[in-house]
Order: structure tokens, then C-alpha cells, then sequence
């Protein structure tokens, strides 16, 4: 069993990829990969080469400081370590092409960045509160989606959600009164979505037969006229809620219209980068 250590002052993610990557073109050897992060301190350097002395282990690296790069060189040749720097050479050919030093502070990089982690955040929230699904967390939503069937609800949410709202929608029903936390949120998270009769028949349509269903009254037109009809009803009670009109516009700039709509409510400037 060979033992490579993979040692860097972030978290080692990207010596322990490496290692494997490189790995893949070797067969025929029990390898095991330790990933030792955060090592910054000589302290710390020091218990890495004893543990790999012990193991007779191969130190594969990332590290960014000239004095960690030298200890590691020195104290694992005089432990007959052997000691791969992935990190040194690259940043001295770097640093020769672009006539700077490098900054040698670890951690700089951050690939899951806090926007990173608000549009997975967003994502995730939005799938588990698509089409009146948990609605008992409606409060949460930074955007609240209503109207009829083929409104562009879902996809639009979706749509949002990748750019990192938080968005929840719930679709009026014929008859069935909306749930009552749709009318407990805060104002000015709650848009309302309409569309021409007529696309909405031919939208169902499509639906229907791509579906299969034998819901008549799903396309029939006096029954979606009915329906836009009581979802005009509900609206009326809650004049605050703005009305997109979604007939022949597109995903992006209803999805414009809907945040300009947002921001202007809340009274808040809105992050640029949500607006892409």
C-alpha cells in the first residue's frame, strides 16, 4: 500500500484531484490519498512529514508560501520523503510571464463563493415550492408566483431561481380558494401573472395533447374564461399584488419585469447580477 498525503493551506480539494486525475493512468497498486487541509503553520508542516515518516508516504502539494514550500522540501528530504510541489513552479513561470510576485496568501481562492451558494440555496427552494407545494412556507419567498394554468409559473420560477431568488408559485383554480398564507406575506412579494384567453386555450391545448388528457374543460374556452374570470376575483381582493401580463413575452423579459416589479415594491436596491 502506497500512502499519498494531499497537503495544501485551503482545503486540499485541489491536490486530492490532481492525485486522482494523475492516478487514473496507473493500475495494479493499492494506493490510499489522505487530504490534510489548512496547513499554514510550521507546526502543522511538521506533524504532516511524521505522519507521512511513519507511513513512508508520498507528499503531493499545493501550498502557496515560499517559506512553507522550503520547509516541506527540506524537513521531507531529511526524512527521505519524497515531496511533489504542484503549486511552485507554476506560480514562479507565472510570475516571470506576468513581471509581478505573487500575492502568496492561501485561501484566495473561493469556487463556491457566497453567490455560488445563494443560487443553489435558490434552486433548491424553488423545486420543493413549485405549484403550491409547501405552501405553509410561502413566507420565506423572496417572489410568489399566481395565476392559471400556462401562465409561464413554473418555468419562470425557475428561471428566477437560477439568477438567486428564492421563488414559490401557486397556481388559482377554478372554485378552490387559495391558501391562506398566500394572503399573509409581507406586501410586495406576490405578482400576479395573466395572459390572453386565446393563447391560453392554445397553450393547453398543446399540453393537452402532448399529455394525453381527456380534460376537456381544461382547453374549452368558456371554461378557461370562467376560470381567468375568478382568478381576476382573487386579485381584486388584493390590489397590491401587480399584474404581469405574459402574452407574448418571453422568459427573460417577463423575468425582467417581475424583479424591476420587486425591487420597486421592497424599496430596496436590488444585486445587479440577478438582473443578467
Amino acid at each position: 500500500m502506497i500512502h499519498v498525503f494531499a497537503v495544501s493551506d485551503a482545503t486540499g480539494g485541489t491536490a486530492e484531484n490532481v492525485i486522482r486525475a494523475a492516478l487514473t493512468q496507473f493500475t495494479g497498486q493499492a494506493i490510499s490519498i489522505s487530504r490534510h487541509g489548512g496547513v499554514r503553520t510550521p507546526e502543522q508542516v511538521h506533524a504532516v512529514i511524521q505522519e507521512a515518516e511513519k507511513k513512508k508516504g508520498i507528499i503531493v502539494h499545493t501550498l502557496v508560501s515560499d517559506t512553507l514550500r522550503h520547509l516541506i522540501f527540506t524537513e521531507g528530504r531529511a526524512a527521505n520523503i519524497t515531496t511533489i510541489d504542484l503549486m511552485g513552479p507554476l506560480l514562479a513561470r507565472l510570475s516571470e510571464l506576468l513581471s509581478i510576485q505573487p500575492r502568496s496568501e492561501p485561501g484566495l481562492f473561493q469556487p463556491f463563493d457566497s453567490a455560488y451558494l445563494r443560487r443553489i440555496d435558490a434552486i433548491d427552494f424553488t423545486f420543493h415550492h413549485d405549484d403550491g407545494h409547501n405552501t405553509h412556507e410561502l413566507d420565506l419567498a423572496e417572489i410568489i408566483l399566481v395565476g392559471v394554468s400556462r401562465t409561464s409559473k413554473t418555468p419562470l420560477s425557475i428561471y428566477l431561481s437560477f439568477r438567486g431568488w428564492r421563488v414559490a408559485n401557486v397556481p388559482l383554480m377554478l372554485g378552490v380558494e387559495p391558501p391562506e398564507e398566500l394572503f399573509s406575506v409581507p406586501r410586495g412579494r406576490v405578482i400576479a401573472l395573466v395572459a390572453r384567453v386565446e393563447q391560453l386555450v392554445d397553450f393547453r391545448k398543446i399540453r393537452a395533447l402532448r399529455l394525453g388528457t381527456q380534460d376537456k374543460g381544461y382547453a374549452d374556452l368558456e371554461h378557461i374564461r370562467r376560470e381567468v374570470a375568478y382568478a381576476y376575483e382573487i386579485f381584486d381582493r388584493r390590489r397590491d399584488w401587480p399584474l404581469v401580463d405574459v402574452t407574448a413575452k418571453s422568459i427573460e423579459e417577463t423575468a425582467a419585469e417581475v424583479v424591476s416589479l420587486i425591487g420597486r415594491y421592497n424599496r430596496k436596491p436590488l444585486d445587479s447580477g440577478l438582473l443578467d
